[in-house]
C-alpha cells in the first residue's frame, strides 16, 4: 500500500525503536525507499542520532522523538508531534520492545504490565492514533506490528514478552476490523536475525542455521516483509512469518540460551 501523502507529497512513518538493531534497519530501508522517517527512541540516543543523520541523507527529511512506551501520557503525545513536524503521517511500524528475562518461577506481575505497557499497549495507542490522524485528513494508512516466531514455536523462556507480544499478535486482526478502512494492521514475525550480547558471532552463525531452509531470516529479509506489508493494499489483518521455516522446528529454550 502507498498510504495517502500528507500535505507534502513524501510519505512520513513512525519506526518505533529505531535507534537500534532491526528499528534502525527497518528506518534506513525505508528512507532508503523515500520515507520521511521519524525516529523513535527511550534510551539509546547516541544510535537514534545516527539513525536521524542516516536516514536524512538517504531521504532528505528525517527528525528524532524520545518517549517512554510504557508511559501511556507519552506515548499518546507520540504521533501528534510527529504530525506536527512533518505535517502529517501515513504509517507506523512498531519495533521497539521491552525483552527483560523471566519464567514461570520468577513471573510477577509488575514484569508483566512493562512489557504489556511497552510491547502491546503501545502498539494499539500508536495505532489507534494513527487512525484519528488519517481518518480527519481522508486518508489511508499502514500499521505493522514487529512479532516473533516463537509465538508459534513456545517456550516457557521469556514468559512476560512472549505474553505481551501473543496479546499483540491477538490484537493484530482485532485493529484490522476496528480501523478498516483508514488503516491496515500487519503483523511481521522474524526468527534469530541479529547477533546479541547473550550471543557470541559462532554461537549466533550456529542458531541461525537451524531452519529447515538452513538459514534465518536476515535483516534484509525483514525490512522486505516491512516495506511489502506497508505497500500492498490488499493485507491486513494476518502476520508475515520470516523466519526460514524456524517456527516449524521445536526449540526447549530460546535462542539466547540454548
Amino acid at each position: 500500500m502507498r498510504p495517502s501523502p500528507p500535505s507534502s507529497d513524501r510519505r512520513t512513518v513512525l519506526v518505533t525503536g529505531a535507534g537500534r538493531r532491526l528499528g534502525r534497519e527497518i528506518a534506513l530501508a525505508l528512507a532508503a525507499g523515500g520515507w520521511q522517517v521519524a525516529v523513535h527512541y527511550r534510551h539509546s540516543q547516541v544510535e537514534a542520532e545516527r539513525t536521524v543523520a542516516d536516514c536524512a541523507a538517504l531521504a532528505g527529511d528525517s527528525a528524532l522523538f524520545a518517549a517512554d512506551l510504557e508511559d501511556e501520557q507519552a506515548t499518546r503525545a507520540l504521533l501528534p508531534r510527529v504530525v506536527a513536524r512533518f505535517r502529517g503521517v501515513d504509517a507506523v511500524v512498531h519495533s521497539a520492545a521491552l525483552f527483560e528475562h523471566d519464567e514461570a518461577a520468577s513471573f510477577s506481575y509488575a514484569l508483566m504490565e512493562r512489557h504489556a505497557r511497552s510491547n502491546t499497549g503501545a502498539a494499539i495507542v500508536l495505532a489507534q492514533a494513527l487512525c484519528a490522524h488519517v481518518a480527519a485528513r481522508g486518508a489511508q494508512g499502514a500499521v505493522v506490528h514487529m512479532l516473533d516466531q516463537k509465538l508459534w514455536n513456545p517456550n516457557p523462556d521469556f514468559l512476560s514478552y512472549t505474553l505481551s507480544k501473543a496479546a499483540l499478535e491477538a490484537a493484530t486482526p482485532m485493529l484490522a476490523q476496528a480501523l478498516a478502512p483508514h488503516v491496515r494492521v500487519v503483523g511481521v514475525a522474524p526468527g534469530l536475525t541479529l547477533p546479541s550480547h547473550m550471543l557470541d558471532d559462532a554461537r549466533f552463525a550456529q542458531l541461525h542455521k537451524l531452519s529447515p531452509l538452513g538459514r534465518s531470516s536476515t535483516p534484509e529479509d525483514v525490512v522486505a516483509a516491512v516495506k511489502f506489508a506497508l505497500e500492498n493494499r490488499s493485507i491486513t489483518g494476518t502476520t508475515l512469518l520470516v523466519d526460514g521455516g524456524q517456527h516449524l522446528m521445536k526449540f526447549e529454550r530460546d535462542f539466547s540460551l540454548m
